[in-house]
């Protein structure tokens, strides 16, 4: 059996990092690489651009031809073929001589800079250069973005658009990533029914299947959700089946300290409970435990409760469990009120904040979805301290930085 006691919350991550699991490499096509992790290092096949291009629309030229030109005293090229993008010209570029050349499109032989078109005049089968371009001048050299040979993307790295950008430019259509966590969701509880039902006398509308199937998919999961009543032999069969299909399980309400609790007496008789009840606020009857090597987090019933329990804990060990080097990063912000805090817990208060300054929110309780709503971060008060001050600095958890 296990014991309900409130543990610090250090000491709750202790725990998660002591029974963190991690997923397996997969390879995927680079169009569904976007936000997944990479399992190895990208190793450029070749340079970047591969050639000499034209970093303007305008007319490959030997730079000398063009020194001293002027609108009142232009130079004259002879133009002797055109390059669009993609193409490649054999005319060697000879003195007097121009190629009409695209963006992108490859320096022809002999030519060593390109004129912006907006600089020349047509004159018939030639153009006139109103003025100088040095060596190189709109020129990109082969190899300027990535040499062939170099590593451009680590083990380890999130792929954001930029990441797909350059796995591709050095040669990938498909990588090797680390596999997104499969989650089952199950949201207990009698009162509950589905949203667009008519409300009985004592239900409410089923509002934590659809976050918690948002929230796992925000953390890179894939979420596989159902609602069950508050019958322990049905939880129990529910959890111990999805222990051995699912890389993670996550369960709300059943979880309240002070009452029978379906869904943590589920988990002990299957596994073992590792923790119930943690020193913070909102959300201290959160649990974790381990059914069949499967991490179970027990969440509250109360749908603001729940989100701050998943954003602290499973959100922390579902990023990680993707091989992500994540730590909640706290960034400072001024707060504009003062904000009291019990000692010997650790507050998420919910909170709106901006570049300098942080407010927290007005309506504070479990189940005000609202509260969430206008917020953007979390005060985070630490348990050794007792309130903040206004004006004081404190420390900030933004949404956005908990997101991938």
């Amino acid at each position: 059996m296990f014991l309900s006691e409130l543990l610090p919350v250090r000491d709750a991550f202790r725990i998660l990092d002591e029974n963190q699991r991690f997923t397996e490499p997969e390879t995927v096509d680079l169009l569904e690489a976007y936000h997944r992790v990479l399992a190895d290092d990208i190793v450029s096949r070749f340079d970047s651009p591969p050639f000499d291009r034209s970093a303007m629309d305008g007319y490959a030229v030997r730079a000398e031809d063009t020194f001293g030109s002027s609108p009142g005293n232009p130079s004259t090229l002879r133009v002797t073929d055109s390059i669009g993008a993609g193409e490649v010209s054999g005319v060697d570029v000879g003195h007097g001589e121009a190629v009409r050349i695209a963006t992108g499109a490859p320096i022809p032989a002999g030519a060593d800079a390109v004129v912006m078109e907006e600089y020349t005049l047509q004159d018939g089968p030639d153009i006139r250069v109103l003025r100088p371009v040095a060596p190189s001048e709109n020129v990109a050299p082969a190899g300027e973005d990535v040499r062939r040979g170099v590593t451009v993307l680590r083990e380890g790295t999130l792929m954001r658009p930029q990441e797909i950008a350059m796995a591709a430019s050095a040669g990938y259509s498909k990588v090797r990533v680390f596999r997104r966590p499969s989650v089952k969701v199950i949201v207990t509880g009698n009162e509950l029914v589905d949203p667009s039902d008519d409300l009985e006398p004592g239900k409410v509308p089923n509002s934590n299947l659809y976050t918690l199937n948002a929230l796992v998919e925000s953390a890179g999961g894939s979420a596989d959700p159902v609602h069950l009543p508050d019958d322990i032999d049905t939880v129990g069969e529910e959890i111990e089946s999805s222990a051995s299909e699912y890389d993670v399980i996550i369960t709300t309400g059943g979880t309240a300290i002070s009452r029978g609790d379906v869904v943590v007496d589920a988990v002990d008789g299957l596994g073992e409970v590792l923790f119930h009840g943690v020193a913070l606020r909102p959300g201290k009857p959160v649990a974790f435990g381990m059914v069949s090597e499967t991490p179970v987090f027990m969440l509250s019933g109360y749908p603001v409760a729940a989100m701050v329990q998943f954003d602290v804990f499973a959100r922390y060990y579902l990023l990680r469990m993707q091989h992500l080097d994540y730590r909640h990063r706290a960034v400072k912000r001024r707060c504009r009120a003062k904000v009291a805090s019990g000692p010997g817990r650790t507050d998420y208060l919910r909170a709106w904040a901006d570049d300098e300054e942080v407010e927290p929110v007005q309506s504070r309780g479990s189940g005000i979805i609202r509260s969430m709503v206008g917020s953007n971060a979390y005060i985070v008060i630490d348990e050794n301290l007792e309130g903040i001050s206004a004006g004081e600095e404190c420390d900030v958890l933004l949404f956005d930085s908990m997101v991938i």
